[in-house]
């Protein structure tokens, strides 16, 4: 989960070079669906992704796990085919054909080669319109996810993970785990399953991506034969969660038998529609970004005191947060956590040097094109910007943004977000 958000942040923390070209075509469809196409005729391969806003955040309260498991079943069956049909099938082509879900939302992912959209095309409407959840293997599912969550309870770093979003955002959907608990995983039912697909699986909230060797009259085309006559339905969708409230500070160590110990700070942050999360990506940068940020070298390289640490943000469509990671041998936790402590505030009251400055920004600005290299991944992009509102020129602005960001601003949103008094500490680890 935390390789899956700190993904998702460099994704979305990072522009691309100078489009010559618009980075894709918008448009809303009759039955509410928002359309993306991105025209790259050069990759033989075309990337679909269909978004739903169907994630974890819609979780009933006793029913934590509930989207994850609706994911993970969602291709195991459909009105026409099994699910080791639907395999087959996509396979023939060497294509493929996935599903999951989320905080934010549920999606299906389709990969194919152009001369074969249209198998793959009705292969995904079957999964999307018409998913049969047969019973055995929602239930085979939830076998698997709790032995999947079982499994994770022996990695300090997710079980740290999981307690610093309880305590950084409590009475929240994103202080509950994606995967629910092997409890409230265990008392779901195919009924659930199906009551939650057809609450929130509906066109209005969906976006759909289609990006590779096609044109935008062939995307919209396709498209529209397999899911134009898709009924919106009458009643308006299911809200959103609200805000998250703030939280007290919080501290919380779980024993365990290890050679060495996992240090997670957190707090409440600010996603990419706030103007301050530009300066506030390039102070994480300096904060603990790479291998030239001063926790690498204060912990790493002139104490010796850390295996790994780093700092970084954790945006969402609802909600954010800021972590720094830290893992040291047990006897150090007290040294590392301190060291933690003093870079934050002393960030809040110093101004970040030129060449700090100016590293940050060109690694900021220059990466991106490595992280969009794929049609998956401007897919996966596209999905991103329009489920956040960003608009199609955000990865320009971005770039600008990044570029006009001063020391200054990097004292200020330091200041506010950086005091270390503010953060939940949680520590993983042998008992002192």
């Amino acid at each position: 989960m935390k390789v899956a958000l700190i993904a998702l942040a460099l994704l979305l923390a990072v522009p691309p070079m100078a489009p010559a070209a618009p980075l894709a075509h918008r448009e809303v469809l009759p039955n509410g669906i928002v359309l993306l196409v991105a025209e790259r005729p050069a990759i033989p391969i075309v990337a679909v992704r269909v978004s739903h806003r169907a994630g974890a955040v819609f979780d009933p309260p006793d029913h934590a796990g509930l989207a994850n498991l609706t994911g993970a079943v969602i291709t195991r069956g459909t009105a026409k085919r099994s699910g080791p049909e639907l395999d087959a099938a996509i396979e023939f082509v060497g294509g493929h054909l996935e599903a999951g879900a989320g905080r934010d939302g549920l999606s299906e992912s389709l990969s194919v080669l152009k001369r074969d959209l249209g198998l793959g095309l009705d292969l995904l409407q079957e999964v999307v319109l018409t998913p049969a959840f047969p019973d055995d293997e929602v239930k085979r599912k939830i076998g698997e996810i709790q032995a999947a969550i079982q499994r994770s309870e022996e990695s300090p770093e997710t079980v740290a993970s999981r307690a610093l979003a309880r305590l950084t955002f409590p009475n929240h959907p994103y202080g509950v785990p994606v995967e629910g608990t092997k409890e409230s995983v265990g008392k779901l039912t195919r009924d659930d399953v199906v009551q939650f697909y057809r609450t929130f699986v509906r066109p209005d909230t969906t976006v759909i991506a289609v990006v590779g060797a096609v044109t935008v009259d062939e995307a919209r085309r396709e498209v529209m034969t397999r899911f134009g006559s898709w009924p919106k339905p009458a009643a308006p969708a299911p809200p959103p969660p609200g805000p998250p409230t703030p939280a007290p500070r919080a501290a919380e160590t779980i024993k365990k038998e290890l050679t060495q110990a996992t240090i997670l700070l957190g707090r409440q942050a600010i996603n990419q529609r706030n103007p301050d999360y530009f300066p506030l990506t390039v102070a994480s940068y300096i904060l603990g970004g790479g291998s030239a940020s001063r926790l690498y070298s204060r912990v790493r390289e002139q104490g010796g005191l850390a295996y790994a640490v780093y700092s970084y943000l954790a945006p969402g469509r609802y909600a954010a947060s800021f972590i720094g990671s830290a893992q040291t041998r047990a006897a150090e936790v007290g040294k590392v956590s301190d060291i933690l402590s003093e870079e934050l505030a002393r960030m809040t009251r110093e101004r970040v040097t030129d060449r700090e400055l100016s590293l940050a920004k060109a690694y900021l600005i220059g990466s991106f094109p490595l992280r969009l290299d794929t049609s998956a991944k401007v897919a996966d992009f596209l999905i991103a910007i329009e489920e956040l509102g960003l608009g199609l020129d955000y990865a320009d602005r971005y770039r600008e943004l990044i570029a006009r960001v001063t020391a200054d601003d990097v004292l200020r949103v330091a200041g506010q977000y950086f005091p270390p008094q503010t953060f939940n500490r949680v520590v993983v680890g042998p008992a002192p």
